[in-house]
């Protein structure tokens, strides 16, 4: 197993292609510590560029093109981000505070992020302990357990069960789309848009206050997070 590390800082976006598998865990300090087979690479490289890379190898098996990419803003161009690129499978620590990208063929496992996740996961995808939700989709089960969303009208997508817990999110129009059929409720004022799809069923986890919206009133199934 191949291993490379590299000093990243703090608030550093960090992109992850992996060709397999991979578990990204936050950790103490300021250096990214990365591991896999089938070959690694670390480099530090322009947003632009590494836009333009995702690109040019878009048909390969590291990335499925009708996965939604992230928009790269044309005035943070210039500013360096960090790409690794694992072939097979591997591990990446990643200081706490760090803002990190996920493409995978199959599955991701997130968890101890402080900053925001977006992760793509040709299978399987687990988000734990992280606080800021970005854009995430699955082409298997999805596992969401975080602190807030980046977005204000948000669509998440997973090929099986997807399970859904937003702690801070207290004002949000839900609509959910599952093996079981079409519902839409509401929390608070709902001021968010929230948009859950899935091909197998949908969990929807909360501890506020959930109203179902007419014109059929149906509610799907939800239930209060685990206790701490």
């Amino acid at each position: 197993m191949t291993q490379r590390s590299i000093l990243a800082g703090t608030n550093q976006t960090i992109i992850i292609k992996v060709g397999g598998s991979v578990t990204v865990k936050g950790q103490a300090g300021e250096r990214l510590l990365a591991q896999g087979t089938g070959g690694l690479s670390v480099e530090r490289r322009a947003q632009a560029e590494i836009g333009r890379a995702r690109a040019a190898i878009g048909d390969h098996v590291l990335f499925d093109l009708r996965i939604k990419l992230p928009n790269l803003k044309e005035k943070k161009s210039l500013e360096q981000v960090i790409e690794v690129k694992i072939g097979s499978s591997g591990e990446v620590l990643v200081p706490f505070e760090s803002n990190i990208k996920v493409y995978a063929g199959n599955d991701i496992d997130v968890q101890g992020i402080r900053g925001q996740v977006d992760a793509y996961a040709g299978s399987n995808l687990t988000l734990r302990d992280v606080n800021r939700l970005g854009n995430t989709s699955a082409g298997g089960t999805m596992h969401i357990d975080c602190q807030m969303l980046a977005g204000k009208e948000v669509t998440f997508a997973a090929g099986g069960d997807l399970r859904f817990h937003v702690a801070g999110l207290t004002s949000a129009r839900l609509r959910v789309k599952d093996i079981g059929g079409y519902w839409e409720a509401r929390i608070g004022g709902g001021e968010r848009s929230v948009y859950l799809k899935s091909g197998g069923d949908i969990t929807f986890v909360t501890d506020q206050d959930v109203k179902a919206l007419p014109p059929n009133y149906i509610l799907g199934k939800i239930e209060k997070p685990d206790p701490a």
